[in-house]
C-alpha cells in the first residue's frame, strides 16, 4: 500500500504505508534527510466540517513520527532564523543538561525545562547548593551525553505506567518505580488527569522521551539523537532561584540557564552580544554611578539616590515641557480608591490577581495598578461640552502591581513604577486625528532620547474583554486606518489587545538590536460606557465620548534602565547626572576650579535652564593623583572633564576632555557656552559608545 503527502510547493510525494517524516526526507534527497530535525505536518481532514471548516493548524513532530495519507509536510532543518527549529534544538539541549545534572547529582529532582527566547532552562531540587563555578562541570558532562549520541525515543504511556516511570506506584508488570522518585513529574501527571476529568474528557496517555538512562515527561518534538546537538554549539550561562510553578508558597528550586545555536559561529556571536549586554547591565551601571539601589526591606521597589533623581528630573522636565506644547494638562489621582470603582471599570474581573488591597473604615479599597479610573472621575467632576473636546490630560501616575519575586529584574520588572499616562477624551469625529497626533508625538519623543528605529504592532481583541462587538470593530478599524493612511508599516498581533480596547504598541530598538515595548495607544469605547461619562453636543443632547489611553515612555523606571543600557551609561550630556567635572591639578588651583564651577552655574541660572536649576558641575579637589581623578571621572561617565592649572588660571581657560578625548584648551566662556548649548538643545552623542 502507498500513501500520498503534499510538499510545501504543492508537489505530491508517494511513500510506502507507515512511512515517517524521515522517510519522506530520504525520498526527497539524502542531504535533506541528513539535515532534518523535525516535520511540520498539517493532517489530512484535520479541519473537519467540509469546505466550511476552519483551516487545519500545522504541528511540529519528530522525524520518527508516522505520516498519513493526505498529510501536508514540510521538513524542518536547523536555522537560526526559524523559531520552531530553534525550539527543537534548545528543548533537546535542556534534556541533555538535565541528564548531565542527574549524573553529577544522582539525588536531584527535576521539574520543568522549556526552551525560551534565546535559550533554555531547567529547574532542579538539588541535594547540595551549586554555583556558577559548577557550570563547567555540567557542560563537560553534557559533552559526554552528546558524544554518546543517544537516540531520543518517544513513547505514549497509560497514566499508571507513566506514574510508575517517575517513581509512584507500579508498572503494568507489577514492577515498582525507580528508587529515586520524581515528585514534580508525578504532580504534573496527576494535574493532567484531574484537568481531563474536570472537563469531562477521557484520561489522556502521557508522552515521555527517553535518551539513554534519562526519561522525561515531554510533548516534544526533539532532535533525533543527542549527538545532533553538536559540539561547541551550546553554553550554560547562569544560575538563579525559581519557585516551583512560580508560586512563592512552593519549594525554591535551582534554575540553570543555557543557550544553543545551530553552529559554533552563531553561538559565538550570541555570546559576544551577551557579554556586551552584561557590560551594559543597567543594574551594574546604576550601582557604579550611584543612581539607585534595591533593598530587602522593599523587594521590587527601587530607591533612587540623588544622582538618580538628577537623571529622573531631566527626563521628566523634557516630558512635561513637550506635553505642554502638545496641549496636555497635567493631573494627579490618588493611590488608593474604593474596590467598587475597580469593579465598575472592569479591572477587578480582569486584573485583581495583580493588585494590592487594604481596608479603610471597614470598606475595601485597592491600590491602583492603573491610572484610568481616577482620570475618569476627574472627567466626571463637572459637565463637559463638545467645545471642551478634545481634552488631553496627562498624569505621571505611581502604580503598584503584584509581580512574583522570581520575575523581578532591576528597573525592568518592579512592583512600583511611574507610568507616563495620558487620557484623551474626544468626539468620535475627532478620534482619528487624535490617534494620528499621538503616533507622531511618540516618534518625536523617542527621537529626542536617541531611538529612531521604532516597530509598530496593532493588537486586536483578546479572549477576555469587555464591550460590544460593534465597539471593538469600530476601535480596531480606527487604529488600522490611521496607520495605513499615514503609510506606517505595522505588524498585526491578533488577540493581544487590552481587555477594554485594541491598541497600537511601539517597540524601540536599542544599540544591541533588542526591542523594547514602551509606548501604547488604546482606543476605548467600553470604559466611558461603564463609568457613564458624557458631553453635551452641539445639538444640546448628551453623547458618549471616546477615550484614548496613552502611555509614551511606559514606565519611567523601565525607560531609565533602557537608556542606561542603550548608552552603556554614557548618557547624552542633557541627561548625565554629572555633566561637568572640574579637576584642579594642585591645591593652589582649587580656587580657580571653584570659579569655573560658579561660572557654569551662573550661566545656567541666567538662561533659566531646567527650571532655574544649576547645571550639574562638580569639583574633585581630593588628594588623589590627577591621572586617577581623570580615570574616576571617565568611569563615572562624565561627558566633560575640565583640567585647570597655573596656565589655565592665568589665562582663564580650561583644558577640555570630552568623553575621554583630549580636545585641548578653550576659553572658559567659550567652553561654558558650548556645554550650555549642548544641554539646552538636547544634542545626542554622534555615536553610542
Amino acid at each position: 500500500m502507498t500513501l500520498h503527502v503534499t510538499l510545501p510547493d504543492g508537489s505530491p510525494l508517494e511513500l510506502v504505508d507507515g512511512a515517517t517524516v524521515y522517510d519522506a526526507a530520504v525520498a526527497i534527497g539524502p542531504r535533506l534527510a541528513k539535515a532534518a530535525v523535525a516535520g511540520r505536518v498539517t493532517a489530512a481532514g484535520a479541519a473537519g466540517g467540509g469546505a466550511a471548516g476552519a483551516a487545519a493548524e500545522p504541528r511540529l513532530v519528530d522525524v520518527s513520527a508516522p505520516l498519513h495519507d493526505g498529510d501536508t509536510l514540510a521538513i524542518v532543518t536547523l536555522k537560526a532564523d526559524d523559531p520552531e527549529s530553534l525550539e527543537v534544538l534548545r528543548h533537546t539541549a535542556s534534556h541533555v543538561m538535565a541528564q548531565a545534572v542527574l549524573r553529577l547529582w544522582p539525588g536531584a529532582k527535576y521539574s520543568i525545562g522549556p526552551a525560551i527566547e534565546n535559550g533554555f532552562y531547567y529547574d532542579f531540587e538539588l541535594p547540595e547548593p551549586v554555583s556558577e563555578t559548577d557550570l563547567a562541570r555540567i557542560e563537560a558532562e553534557m559533552a559526554k551525553v552528546v558524544a554518546e549520541d543517544h537516540p531520543t525515543v518517544r513513547a505514549e504511556l497509560p497514566v499508571d505506567e507513566a506514574l510508575a516511570t517517575f517513581g509512584k506506584g507500579k508498572g503494568p508488570a507489577g514492577e515498582a518505580g525507580p528508587a529515586a522518585s520524581q515528585p514534580f513529574k508525578v504532580e504534573l501527571i496527576e494535574d493532567l488527569v484531574s484537568a481531563a476529568k474536570a472537563a469531562g474528557e477521557p484520561v489522556p496517555t502521557i508522552s515521555v522521551y527517553t535518551q539513554g538512562e534519562f526519561t522525561d515527561l515531554c510533548r516534544g518534538p526533539h532532535l533525533p539523537s543527542t549527538g545532533r546537538l553538536g559540539k561547541g554549539t551550546y553554553k550554560l550561562t547562569s544560575i538563579a532561584g525559581a519557585y516551583w510553578r512560580g508560586d512563592e508558597r512552593n519549594a525554591m528550586l535551582t534554575r540553570i540557564y543555557g543557550t544553543a545555536f545551530p553552529s559554533k559561529e552563531e553561538l559565538a556571536a550570541y555570546l559576544e552580544a551577551l557579554e556586551l549586554a552584561r557590560q551594559r547591565d543597567h543594574r551594574r551601571i546604576g550601582r557604579d554611578l550611584d543612581l539607585f539601589s534595591f533593598h530587602e526591606e522593599g523587594p521590587g521597589f527601587p530607591f533612587f539616590h540623588p544622582k538618580g533623581m538628577r537623571l529622573w528630573n531631566a527626563m521628566i522636565d523634557y516630558w512635561r515641557g513637550e506635553h505642554i506644547k502638545a496641549g496636555y494638562e497635567q493631573v494627579s489621582t490618588p493611590q488608593i480608591l474604593r474596590r467598587e470603582l475597580w469593579e465598575r471599570s472592569g479591572h477587578w474581573d480582569n486584573y485583581k490577581d495583580n493588585m494590592y488591597f487594604t481596608t479603610i473604615d471597614d470598606n475595601p479599597f485597592a491600590v491602583k495598578p492603573m491610572n484610568c479610573p481616577g482620570g475618569l472621575l476627574i472627567y466626571k467632576s463637572r459637565r463637559r461640552s463638545y467645545r471642551d473636546l478634545p481634552m488631553r490630560v496627562a498624569e505621571l501616575g505611581q502604580v503598584h502591581r503584584h509581580e512574583m519575586s522570581g520575575v523581578l529584574h532591576g528597573l525592568f520588572r518592579v512592583r512600583y513604577f511611574t507610568q507616563d499616562d495620558a487620557h484623551i477624551y474626544c468626539t468620535p469625529e475627532q478620534l482619528e486625528d487624535e490617534v494620528l497626533g499621538v503616533v507622531r508625538f511618540m516618534h518625536h519623543i523617542y527621537a529626542a532620547f536617541g531611538f529612531t528605529d521604532v516597530l509598530i504592532e496593532l493588537s486586536t481583541r483578546p479572549e477576555k474583554s469587555i464591550g460590544s462587538d460593534e465597539m471593538w470593530e469600530r476601535a480596531e478599524g480606527v487604529l488600522a486606518r490611521v496607520l495605513e493612511k499615514d503609510g506606517i508599516d505595522y505588524q498585526l498581533n491578533p488577540g493581544d489587545g487590552a481587555f477594554y480596547g485594541p491598541k497600537i504598541d511601539f517597540h524601540i530598538r536599542d544599540v544591541m538590536g533588542r526591542t523594547w515595548q514602551c509606548g501604547t495607544i488604546q482606543v476605548d469605547f467600553a470604559m466611558p460606557e461603564r463609568l457613564d461619562i458624557s458631553y453635551t453636543g452641539a445639538d444640546n443632547e448628551e453623547h458618549r465620548p471616546v477615550m484614548i489611553h496613552r502611555a509614551l515612555l511606559g514606565s519611567i523606571e523601565r525607560f531609565m534602565g533602557i537608556l542606561l543600557e542603550h548608552y552603556g551609561g554614557n548618557l547624552p550630556t542633557w541627561l548625565a547626572p554629572t555633566q561637568v567635572l572640574v579637576l584642579p591639578i594642585a591645591d593652589r588651583h582649587a580656587n580657580y576650579a571653584r570659579e569655573v564651577e560658579q561660572v557654569f552655574r551662573g550661566a545656567a541660572e541666567a538662561v533659566g535652564m531646567s527650571g532655574g536649576a544649576p547645571v550639574w558641575v562638580e569639583v574633585d579637589d581630593s588628594s588623589e593623583s590627577l591621572g586617577k581623578r581623570i580615570r574616576d571621572g571617565q568611569l563615572q561617565k562624565v561627558p566633560y572633564i575640565l583640567v585647570v592649572g597655573d596656565r589655565e588660571a592665568k589665562e582663564r581657560t580650561v583644558s577640555v576632555r570630552e568623553r575621554g578625548v583630549d580636545k585641548g584648551d578653550a576659553a572658559l566662556e567659550c567652553a561654558v557656552t558650548d556645554v550650555m548649548d549642548e544641554i539646552r538643545e538636547r544634542r545626542l552623542p554622534e555615536a553610542v559608545a
